[in-house]
């Protein structure tokens, strides 16, 4: 069954759908596909703990009945710096809309009419 992930790192944000049957090494794969990051250059997360490369997603804790596409489950990307040391692990919050403009807003009808 396919399981729908969104792969996150500061503010870069990654939509991937992959079988339960896939491994983290080869969803690094994917993620290099976009990303440019050699797998050996990739630190996957759930949550705040590292993923191991042999373990397929279902036995990491990805079942399909959890990361439907209407509500992916999130990975946590970290990579390695240019001095050989791997990043913290980082995720910003996902940006708010902004206020409607005054126009927009419903307005108030007055009870004259």
């Amino acid at each position: 069954m396919d399981i729908f992930l969104k792969v996150r790192r500061n503010k870069t944000t990654l939509f991937l759908d992959a079988k339960e049957s896939t491994t983290v090494n080869e969803l690094k794969k994917m993620v290099e596909g976009i990303t440019k990051y050699p797998p050996e250059d990739q630190r996957l997360y759930r949550e705040d703990q590292l993923l191991d490369d042999e373990k397929t997603l279902l036995d990491s804790g990805f079942p399909n009945s959890a990361a439907k596409a209407q509500s992916p489950a999130q990975i946590g990307l970290a990579v390695r710096q240019e001095d050989g040391e791997f990043e913290a692990l980082h995720i910003d919050d996902l940006s708010k809309p902004p206020d409607l403009p005054e126009v927009m807003k419903p307005q108030e009808k007055g009870g004259d009419e």
